[in-house]
Formats: C-alpha cells, structure tokens, sequence
C-alpha cells in the first residue's frame, strides 16, 4: 500500500495538474446563454446520465437562470413510469402546468415545483440504439413549450445530444482501451475486475459526501467514478511472475512493482495522445488519479514522496478505496477482513497522518451504502445477492 519515494523511473512522470478544458458544465451553460437569446423562458436545463448497470438516472450538468439545480441525486428509472415509457417510445414529453401534471412526492418532483417552475419539456437522449439520459428544459411560464417553440428548439437539443454523445463516447473510448490493456494483463482475473467495480462505487460515495463541503460537481464525481478503475493501469507493464506472485514480494520486486506507477502514466499519456483527448474536460483528474493514488499525506508514499494537499483530492479519494476494498478481499496469501475491522485500520492511517480524514470519514459514515455494492458485486467464493422475485 505504500513504497519509496525514490521509485524508479519517478523522475520521468509528468507534474500533477490543476489545468482543465472547459467542464461540461460551462459548455452547457454557454449553450444555454444561446438558447435564451431565442426562447427565453427556458430558465433551466440539466442533463442527468443514466447508468445501465445499476438502472439509475444520475444528476450530471445543469446550466439555471432560476434558483439552484437538483444536484447530487440518484433516481431508480425504472420506478418512475412516465420517463420509462419515454425510453421505450424514444419521445419527449411535454408539461404545461407542472404542479398538476406532475404531483408525486419523488425528490426531483418536489424540487422542480418548490423552485418555481411552471413547465417542461423533456427528451430522451440516445447515442444509435444506446439510451444514455434525459435532456430537462424548465421554465417559470406556464405553457412555455408550444408547437413552435420546440420547433424552434429542436437544433439546440441535437447539439446537447452531441456534446453529451460525444463527450461520453471519447471518454468511454479512452476508459474501454485501457481496459482491455488491463484484462490483457490480468488474464480476464473475475476477482480483479470486481474489485475495480466496487472499488469505483466506494470512490463515487466518497466523492458524492465529500460533494457539499468542497464544492465538487456532479460532473467531477462522475469522472472520479469512471476513471477510479484505470489508477492501477500500468501493471499491464509488470512481469507476471511479480504481479501474480502469491506470497509476499520481496524488497527487489516491491521495487520493480513501484514503477507501476510511472507506467501508467506514459499509458495514459500514449492514448491521450493517440485519441486526441486532451481537451476533454477530466483529463487531468484521469491523470491525477494514475498518478498519485499510491501518495500518502505524511509523504510517505510513492513514486513522488508528496503530502498533504499537493495530494490532489481526487487521488486521495481512490487511494481510500482501493485501500479499503484491498482490505476487505479475500487473496491467496490472506483472508478477507471484516468491515469494521477494514474501518478501524483506515481510521489509524488517519491518526497516523496517512490517509485524508474526511475521505475515510465518508467510506465510514455511508456504511449502509458500501456494504450495498460488496454485496451486488461479491468477491471470489461468496454468493451474489438473490435475484427478487
């Protein structure tokens, strides 16, 4: 879990970064700037993704003139009928007087009528036969979205659907490559992906808690989510004999194991390169994490012997993760931990001036939650959860 400083190869990884391409966020609201100069009742608009494993819509990126967005919300689709229906039907829906068309107690409902708006028009975004989210546009005005101004609006929801489309596709691409880089190395290993799994979703419960008090955005919690599973990426570099060793490593191969690190950031650099995705928004939070997920806030960690906040947060997330779910995975050479006891280890590398204690204080604090996804994504020898009847 932790190393030299001196690792080798340390002094060929780039410097960490706190530079980014313009957020999702800020493109929409741009768009969205556009769009009022045409109709300009349309005071909100907010993207929500869809995630086709667990079946929830997810807030992403919101532009509003009006009041404050629903942020940091998850939705099961299918307990919604009329949005469902709009996925099957692949239509939108229009409402002319929200607080009688739409008069359930859901927590997206209930916000959208206490913000104050009137009517909306929704539509579900697709990439070919892929159902990716909805597009949300609300206004104060009553029957704000008639024929003609959907008409109107019809160029502004294909350029969302393609900023969106293409923003995911790129990101998925660059996600989907290093993935197949990793099984390659990992001889397809079911405990291995598993872990990266839940690992993700601990890093995605950290940063949704850590979320309020840093200011972080729905779309930077989704980047830590889909980019946590890559921080382990340069091991495809490591020699089988080292990285499928089944007893402890000695100080030689700990050291080869080390320059991981360095690894995956030329990787990472190499396909960044080759899909020229360096303007994506996130790219550095990819970088960050590939990077620094092995630093430790006493400095103690490797291959840069960094500490404290020069540690980027989205790295101290992972870092707690992957600590954590490590802990709590049964391996050759040991037995899987109980949960508290995987806590209780944590909390001391925080005493002990390790680990961040309000990234830990999360993990703890959402016990109910991470116990969720050990138990949707069990490890080797345990028993996934019953379907329900």
């Amino acid at each position: 879990m932790s190393g030299p400083p001196d690792s080798p190869g340390a002094a060929r990884l780039l410097p960490l970064t706190d530079e980014r391409a313009a957020t999702m966020s800020e493109r929409l609201g741009s768009l969205h700037r556009q769009i009022a100069a045409v109709v300009p009742a349309v005071d909100q608009i907010a993207c929500v993704l869809h995630d086709p494993d667990t079946g929830t819509l997810k807030t992403f990126v919101d532009s509003s003139h009006a009041g404050a967005p629903l942020r940091r919300y998850e939705f099961p689709l299918a307990a919604s009928r009329s949005l469902s229906e709009l996925v099957r039907l692949r239509s939108a829906r229009i409402l002319d007087d929200i607080p009688a068309e739409l008069p359930g107690q859901a927590i997206h409902s209930a916000h959208i009528r206490a913000a104050g708006f009137r009517s909306s028009y929704t539509v579900p975004l697709f990439d070919g036969d892929s159902f990716q989210g909805f597009l949300f546009m609300d206004s104060r005005e009553p029957a704000a979205f008639s024929g003609a101004v959907v008409e109107r609006l019809e160029v502004y929801v294909n350029l969302v659907r393609m900023l969106l489309c293409h923003e995911l596709t790129a990101v998925r691409s660059l996600v989907g490559s290093i993935r197949v880089a990793r099984d390659f190395a990992l001889v397809r290993d079911v405990e291995a992906t598993r872990h990266l799994d839940r690992m993700a979703r601990y890093a995605r419960v950290i940063a949704m808690h850590l979320a309020p008090r840093h200011e972080l955005s729905d779309e930077f919690v989704e980047q830590v989510f889909l980019f946590a599973p890559l921080h382990d990426i340069g091991k495809v570099g490591i020699p089988d004999a080292i990285l499928h060793k089944p007893d402890s490593l000695t100080a030689d191969e700990r050291r080869i194991m080390a320059t991981h690190v360095v690894l995956g950031v030329e990787l990472v650099e190499q396909l960044i390169e080759h899909f020229r995705l360096g303007h994506l928004a996130g790219i550095g939070t990819l970088r960050n994490i590939v990077a620094a997920h092995h630093e430790l806030l006493d400095g103690s960690g490797y291959p840069r012997g960094l500490s404290g906040d020069a540690i980027p947060l989205e790295a101290r997330i992972v870092t707690v993760a992957d600590i954590f779910d490590a802990l709590c995975s049964r391996r050759d050479y040991k037995s899987a931990w109980d949960v508290g006891e995987a806590f209780a280890l944590l909390q001391r590398m925080v005493s002990g001036g390790k680990l961040d204690r309000q990234c830990v204080d999360a993990l703890v604090g959402n016990e109910p939650a991470i116990r969720a996804i050990m138990d949707r994504y069990p490890g080797r020898g345990e028993e996934p959860p019953a379907a329900p009847p």
